[in-house]
C-alpha cells in the first residue's frame, strides 16, 4: 500500500473514480435529466484533475515546475468554472 503513495499510483486509481462519477453524471442526466450536461461535468472536474495531477508529480518526485503548472492549470480551469457558472447562474433555464 505504501508503495502507491510513494510511486504517486494512488492518485492513478482517484483520477480513474473522477472518470466514472464525470459518466455517471452525465448518463444521469441524459436519462433523467438530473445531472450535468458533458460541459458541466468537464467544468466542475477539470479543477480538481489539476489538483491531483500536481500532487502526483510531488509524490513521484518530479521538478517543483511541473507541480506549479498543474496547480496553475487548476487554477485556470477553476476561474473558468466559476465564470461558466455566474455567466449561466442569471438565466435559470441554462444549465452548465
Amino acid at each position: 500500500m505504501q508503495d502507491l503513495f510513494d510511486s504517486g499510483r494512488i492518485v492513478d486509481l482517484i483520477l480513474l473514480f473522477m472518470a466514472v462519477e464525470g459518466v455517471l453524471l452525465v448518463l444521469a442526466k441524459s436519462r433523467t435529466g438530473v445531472g450535468l450536461s458533458l460541459r458541466g461535468a468537464v467544468s466542475v472536474l477539470m479543477p480538481g484533475l489539476g489538483l491531483l495531477l500536481a500532487l502526483r508529480a510531488a509524490l513521484a518526485g518530479q521538478d517543483w515546475t511541473i507541480v506549479a503548472l498543474f496547480l496553475f492549470a487548476s487554477l485556470v480551469a477553476h476561474i473558468a468554472d466559476l465564470r461558466l457558472r455566474m455567466s449561466t447562474s442569471s438565466d435559470p433555464q441554462r444549465e452548465p
